[in-house]
């Protein structure tokens, strides 16, 4: 049976409903998915008409009334903010409040088993802050850990066949280093394992690069390596794992794109997202050509897959948002929701 896909539509500023329309005006997503959105049908139908889509718009309260047939979009509507009440590309408290209740309401029904698996569109961290939801998570991430009581969970960012999961995400890079400890990088390697076999990845090769210059040259440039990295290492190891390292990180994410790792452990956010988004997207000097990349949410009992990308408020209202890395996430996110099962 195809999986059911509940597609978030972020914040109501930002381009997410305008990339969700152009996706679901492809007939081959219906043809791998049933794709179910969580919004708001006023902005829906905006969007059809900024993007010049001409599809029908199914607005239901419960997921029984889906229809799941190409030339109609099934949107779950809230009915939680009015199209009147703010403007694309602004930022605005009521629309922070909407894309947090656009989540909460996809993890409902996710945990409910209503549907396979969640794919999130951008929400912008400031109205989400002023919507009073920044006060207890600082984004998508720490949201669906503490909805769905999670304690271990990792951000994997993925393109072609470069994958990296990270020890430390959103916290500044000073609090990252003192996070930096043995046993959060032996559970993030472990994440990492389990992550490869749910894309379906059997028997991964885990590299994990190091945080010091050089992996601290023998600790002349610092220690963590020495004290807290290796240790990981070789506890993974000796569960059987197939893990290297710790690498230079100058050069091991050549490595992961050339497919000799599967995915690779990193340190902290900019460690990993940097050689992601540089393979990822494509800028011709004028616009972006491409937005290559997803990212997944590992450890939690449901299925999370995002866009590797923001709200893009410049782009919002124009019809001109690229569309390729939702594209991505829903693809994974009906790779995943066939493998788990089965690992």
């Amino acid at each position: 049976m195809k999986p059911t896909i509940c597609i978030t539509m972020g914040d109501p500023a930002g381009i997410g409903s305008e990339i969700i329309c152009k996706i679901l005006s492809k007939s081959t997503i219906y043809s791998k998915c049933n794709p179910l959105v969580i919004g708001d049908e006023s902005i829906m139908l905006d969007a059809l008409k900024i993007c010049k889509i001409n599809l029908k718009i199914n607005k239901i309260s419960n997921i029984k009334f889906a229809k799941f047939k190409y030339g109609t979009i099934d949107v779950y509507d809230l009915d939680n903010i009015d199209i009147n009440e703010f403007s694309y590309g602004k930022v605005n408290k009521k629309c922070g409040m909407a894309s947090g209740q656009y989540i909460e309401k996809a993890i409902e029904m996710a945990l409910k088993k209503e549907v396979n698996a969640i794919v999130t569109a951008p929400i912008n961290k400031e109205s989400f802050d002023l919507a009073g939801y920044g006060k207890k998570y600082r984004g998508h991430t720490e949201m669906l850990a503490s909805l769905t009581n999670t304690k271990d969970v990792a951000m994997v960012l993925a393109h072609d066949n470069l994958r990296v999961i990270h020890v430390t995400t959103h916290v500044s890079l000073r609090k990252s280093i003192d996070l930096v400890k043995k046993d959060r990088i032996y559970k993030t390697i472990k994440i990492a394992f389990n992550a490869c076999r749910q894309l379906g990845i059997l028997s991964p090769k885990i590299a994990v690069a190091g945080l010091n210059p050089h992996c601290g040259d023998g600790g002349i440039m610092g220690d963590e390596e020495i004290k807290e990295i290796i240790p990981a290492v070789e506890k993974a190891k000796s569960e059987g794992i197939s893990v290297e390292g710790p690498f230079s990180p100058d050069v091991v994410f050549s490595k992961g794109r050339s497919g000799t790792f599967d995915i690779i452990v990193v340190m902290y956010h900019d460690q990993g997202h940097i050689p992601l988004k540089f393979h990822g997207f494509q800028w011709n000097g004028e616009k972006w050509t491409s937005v290559g990349g997803v990212n997944i949410t590992f450890g939690l009992p449901i299925i999370r897959t995002s866009v590797d990308h923001g709200t893009a408020f410049g782009k919002a209202g124009k019809g001109i948002a690229n569309e390729k890395s939702l594209d991505d996430a829903i693809d994974y996110a009906i790779l995943i929701s066939k493998n788990r099962k089965d690992v």
